[in-house]
């Protein structure tokens, strides 16, 4: 947002210097970017008639010009200028002159021919070429022919303003026009402010009811919705005055109608849009959501897709324009219209926002729209269009207004009291300064002797409580008026918690077995949960929906913590990266309900997978794949050093791994992990051709497991005895299952137990397996005998002999 000094001078009256009035901004919140000064640098340039040209008798391209600059004598000045004619109005930078280029103007000779001076083209009066047409970008400047002669050309091309560039924060969005910007300096300056007076002479017999129609189909995209028209329209430029308070806007000047829409935006915050009436199918326009791939012809002169959520002006066949960012080419505004509908709307600022990303358009008018203007000022904002454009004779306006509102805004009132807003802000402010600060912000404001109310301006869409009214009165007081004090409280070390500290071990751990830590977005697609075979009924699939994505393939926010790690791994294998060892902690988002009515669950989750050759290639290698026991025993490695012991591994199901292929490790009725192969219709959907074997668990679940406060003890001083056990069991028993049955029946002393071979082959029966273990008995206070040992032994014999018809291999 730009405006310049003269802009706020028309409203308010003020003595201070253009660097001192930003600096009272910038401190009150309002901060200026900078302050642009369009004659910086140019000194003695004037204007002057083009009397006389002769050709110059020793140059075939320089020309003779005699000019009269409003002195006793006219000026001789040679130049090489080809769009020079007699009678025009010119720059003349006299001699001694100064240009912003740096450069500085002398007498001299050309060709044997004195030059007094030099005529300016655009470029060398640092004007902005993007808002000239193109005839005036080349060559010498040419002036009004109505311009007096011998004045200094900064009153002419007004220059001699200075120029405020705001950086504003989105939720000042009433400071996005002159008005708001009158209003803080008349609250800063203490200065009253001098408000235009807005009549309207509807000096056209024909009611616009008669002929025009407007509608809201979707009040949730366009909560109100207001129209005038002229009659009798009169395309023309505008005069002199607007050009220069749009320049200074950093706006074009088009033609009248144009212009007035955007003097209006900038002085009222309210954008506007013209259409041609003529052109408007059935003299009716509807504020709707687009039908999907319906067509608009945008002024841009570019034809562009609608999309589902999108707001358009349509007529009774077309969208004629996209609402709150460009019109439509079909119902533009040009030399032959005659008749005009002016439309003025509040729409919904996000879906706004979204449209101007979708279409990579953004604007003046979307800008405002996203932040959110007056709902308030729609009418106002017609009337002001209308009585600019009937002080330039450019048209008669039809009577009445059509105005579409079909909810009312509510009004906003907060009560506070001073004690509240002294205690929040550490101050000692009196009520009747606070009083005064709201009044001169045209905040009304009631004494009500135990507290104030204040009734919110429709304009001030920022203030909604106590808070804000602090902070208000906070910036005009002057922050610097306020004492620096240390905050009170209890001052805490700061220090990671144990479940960060938790998830660094894990972290340590899985890198020390050569595993690559991966990072993702918080969020996935609906396809993934199709592509990871996951029931249609499971609870990961109430994903929440992003109002605003980053992109199109992230439009949820993740529940599964595979989704990221399959993504990873597809990226890795298109780019030949075949050998992967990954791994990823992060949170997922789990909804109680949809659409989200309080804070999501949100669960720290660990998942990985493994794929390709199982060491590092090299000459001392061989290039054996990795197999679901790397993958288990990575989860081993891992439970051992977080102490989780006594632990089970069992079969298990899971969607997104192999049938048979998979195991869950559990403590008690808790699945502290997963791991297993891939599943082929999970590798499929991934393009995935060779196997992958992955893991997943809950952080929370490892937690609780995890050994704490560990303590030391020496170590046995007596022998250990060592027994085999060779059993066999049918095909489908259990190892976890039959260690348990172990473990339970051994009695006291058995202090190991390890499972170091399984066999199925011709030496057993087909239906049958063998499994063989080591068993250690040790005891800390004596050394065991055989006769303990084999009492032991001989328990462990017939408990599985009774549980799983076990019989003793020889």
């Amino acid at each position: 947002m730009q405006v310049s000094i003269k802009w706020l001078k028309d409203y308010i009256n003020f003595t201070q210097t253009p660097e001192k009035l930003a600096d009272m901004l910038t401190m009150a919140g309002i901060p200026v970017e900078s302050i642009i000064d369009p004659g910086e640098g140019l000194q003695k340039v004037i204007t002057g008639r083009i009397e006389k040209i002769v050709p110059h008798e020793n140059s075939d391209h320089l020309q003779i010009c005699t000019l009269n600059v409003g002195m006793a004598e006219n000026l001789i000045i040679v130049t090489g200028a080809k769009n020079v004619a007699e009678g025009q109005i010119v720059p003349v930078a006299m001699v001694g002159a100064h240009l912003p280029n740096g450069m500085k103007i002398s007498k001299g000779k050309l060709r044997g021919v004195m030059s007094w001076g030099m005529l300016c083209s655009a470029q060398e009066l640092k004007l902005d070429l993007e808002m000239l047409p193109e005839k005036q970008k080349i060559g010498i400047y040419i002036l009004p022919d109505d311009t007096p002669v011998g004045i200094n050309v900064k009153d002419v091309l007004g220059l001699n303003d200075v120029v405020l560039e705001f950086e504003l924060t989105a939720n000042r969005s009433d400071c996005f026009s002159v008005y708001g910007l009158v209003r803080e300096v008349a609250a800063l300056t203490g200065n009253p402010i001098k408000w235009p007076l807005i009549t309207v002479q509807e000096d056209d017999p024909t009611a616009i009811k008669d002929v025009l129609s407007i509608d809201i189909k979707d009040a949730d995209l366009c909560q109100r919705f207001s129209a005038r028209m002229f009659k009798n329209v009169k395309v023309g430029p505008s005069p002199e005055w607007m050009r220069q308070r749009l320049d200074g806007a950093g706006i074009r000047s088009i033609n009248n109608v144009v212009d007035v829409t955007n003097f209006v935006m900038i002085e009222l915050g309210q954008p506007l849009h013209a259409y041609d009436y003529n052109m408007v199918e059935g003299h009716k326009l509807t504020a709707r959501r687009a039908i999907r791939g319906e067509l608009l012809h945008t002024l841009d002169d570019t034809t562009r897709k609608a999309g589902d959520n999108m707001l358009v002006i349509a007529d009774e066949e077309k969208a004629a324009g996209l609402a709150g960012i460009m019109g439509g080419m079909e119902t533009e505004i040009t030399a032959g219209t005659t008749d005009v509908i002016l439309e003025a709307a509040r729409f919904y600022g996000p879906n706004i926002r979204r449209t101007a990303r979708a279409c990579g358009l953004s604007s003046e008018a979307s800008g405002r729209f996203e932040r959110g203007t007056d709902i308030e000022n729609t009418t106002r904002a017609l009337d002001r269009a209308a009585q600019l454009l009937q002080s330039m004779g450019a048209c008669t306006v039809c009577k009445g207004i059509l105005d579409v509102y079909p909810t009312k805004k509510n009004p906003v009132t907060v009560n506070f009291t001073v004690e509240a807003i002294n205690r929040h802000l550490g101050t000692n402010i009196g009520k009747q300064t606070m009083l005064e600060i709201l009044q001169k912000l045209e905040i009304n404001a009631v004494d009500r002797e135990k507290y104030i109310t204040v009734d919110v301006p429709s304009w001030r869409n920022d203030i909604n409580c106590m808070q804000d009214i602090s902070e208000e009165i906070a910036r005009i007081y002057g922050f610097d008026k306020i004492d620096a004090t240390l905050p009170s409280g209890t001052a805490l070390q700061g220090k990671q918690s144990e479940q960060q500290d938790f998830v660094d071990k894990i972290k340590q751990i899985m890198v020390s077995q050569g595993l690559c830590e991966t990072v993702s977005f918080s969020f996935t697609h609906p396809s993934v949960f199709d592509k990871l075979n996951m029931p249609a009924d499971h609870h990961a699939r109430q994903a929440i929906p992003i109002m605003n994505p980053l992109t199109d393939e992230y439009p949820l926010v993740r529940t599964c913590l595979l989704s990221s790690v399959m993504e990873n791994l597809t990226r890795n294998f298109s780019r030949k990266n075949n050998d992967i060892k990954i791994f990823e902690i992060g949170t997922v988002f789990q909804p109680k309900t949809l659409p989200v009515t309080e804070q999501p669950l949100e669960k720290l989750k660990i998942a990985g997978a493994v794929s390709g050759r199982r060491d590092v290639i090299g000459w001392n290698q061989d290039a054996e794949p990795v197999d679901f026991y790397d993958a288990k025993g990575i989860i081993e490695i891992l439970l051992d050093r977080l102490s989780i012991k006594h632990y089970t591994v069992e079969n298990g199901e899971h969607f997104a791994m192999h049938p048979g292929k998979t195991a869950f490790f559990k403590k008690g009725r808790d699945t502290i992990f997963i791991v297993g192969e891939l599943h082929p219709s999970v590798a499929a959907a991934f393009d995935i051709t060779k196997p992958v074997y992955i893991f997943a668990a809950d952080v929370a679940a490892l937690m609780k497991y995890a050994g704490r406060g560990l303590k030391s003890k020496t170590l046995p001083k007596y022998p250990a005895v060592t027994r085999d056990l060779s059993i066999i069991v049918d095909r489908d028993t259990a190892a976890a299952a039959v260690e348990k049955t172990i473990n339970k029946a051994a009695g006291q002393y058995l202090s190991r137990l390890d499972l170091f071979d399984v066999y199925e082959g011709k030496q057993v029966d087909k239906d049958k397996k063998s499994m063989t273990f080591a068993l250690i008995f040790q005891a800390n206070e004596k050394t065991l005998t055989d006769q303990e040992v084999d009492a032991g032994f001989a328990e462990i014999v017939t408990a599985l002999q009774k549980n799983y018809n076990a019989a003793l291999r020889s």
